[in-house]
């Protein structure tokens, strides 16, 4: 034996550089929700290019890349200084979606809807006229109501173009940290490619499909066993014992009261004679009921089942209700 040989201890690969990883609000996305996106986008990435090749009079080629989870200021970060970014709102909520488009795309597009031949080289980075600003928020909005065709199975949108930016940097629709789907899209004409994206807060999409996950790939069978168990769950949450407590009206006292009390002692009442007791369950008001008695025991009659829509005390009298006689 070698005494010599020493054995060397194994070397573990690397991952790369670590990343911060915030579990409080983690960027992942279920597989069948991402796979939902992505159908839909597609559809939107056809839709688009259909729009386009109508309105421009040139072959629009457009293929949605990726969808992806992200905080929105790693998405700002990846954009150019000097964007096109149409703001925009998709239902009644304050918060803004973003659909961005490279400023030369935008020029190449704003030309070919003017007749001319549409400008490839040499597009200077600058923001639009009024003019200009009017063609691409018409173009955009034929654009977006496609949008609303691509996601009908998720969730019913509303697109509405708010303005038009141009600097990422100074453009705060949402917080920093605050996750986002982000769908990018490449699109083809004349022979060039450009780099599209659309910015959508990961909460008005993806917490309507975690609420109405599975309710639309149910089978007959398992709706009716869904249908059972929902039945039997509600039979026996209607045998759950309760404690009922009739009572009268709190009344105020003062702590020398209190440690003062003695017996035949007559203590005031915050509480009309004509005024029925109040029916509780763990403090909650459930109904209204009249004292009385069946044979030894104390009882008491509901008069009022439905507080909510009904009996005050103000305009409550005790000659309505007959309770039992003592016996």
């Amino acid at each position: 034996m070698n005494t010599n040989t020493v054995a060397r201890p194994h070397k573990r690969k690397t991952g790369g550089v670590p990343q911060s990883y915030d579990f409080r609000r983690p960027m992942t996305l279920a597989r069948e929700h991402a796979r939902i996106l992505e159908m839909a986008f597609e559809t939107y990435a056809r839709q688009w290019s259909m729009q386009l090749t109508s309105r421009l009079r040139l072959i629009s080629t457009i293929v949605m890349e990726k969808v992806e989870l992200i905080s929105y200021d790693e998405y700002v970060k990846g954009l150019d200084q000097h964007t096109v970014l149409a703001l925009v709102s998709l239902d009644d909520s304050r918060a803004s979606s973003v659909l961005q488009v490279p400023t030369a795309t935008v020029m190449t597009w704003i030309d070919l809807m003017l007749g001319g031949p549409g400008l490839t080289n040499n597009v200077p980075d600058r923001d639009l006229t009024e003019i200009e600003t009017h063609l691409i928020t018409d173009l955009f909005g034929a654009t977006l109501a496609d949008l609303r065709y691509a996601f009908a199975s998720v969730l019913d949108l509303k697109p509405e173009i708010r303005g038009i930016q141009y600097s990422p940097q100074f453009v705060q629709v949402t917080p920093a940290n605050e996750a986002v789907l982000v769908a990018r899209f490449e699109i083809a004409m004349n022979d060039a490619t450009a780099h599209m994206s659309m910015m959508i807060p990961a909460d008005l999409l993806v917490t309507p499909m975690r609420l109405g996950e599975g309710t639309d790939a149910l089978t007959v069978g398992e709706a009716a066993e869904a249908k059972a168990v929902q039945e039997r769950l509600n039979r026996n949450m209607e045998q759950v014992p309760l404690d009922l407590a009739v009572a009268f009206r709190t009344t105020k006292i003062q702590s020398k009261d209190l440690s003062s009390l003695s017996v035949g002692q007559v203590i005031h009442l915050n509480h009309a004679v004509s005024r029925p007791l109040d029916l509780l369950v763990d403090d909650l008001l459930v109904g209204h009921a009249m004292p009385g008695s069946v044979g030894k025991q104390l009882a008491a009659k509901v008069v009022s089942a439905n507080p909510s829509q009904g009996l005050s005390g103000s305009n409550l009298d005790a000659s309505q209700w007959e309770p039992e006689p003592a016996r």
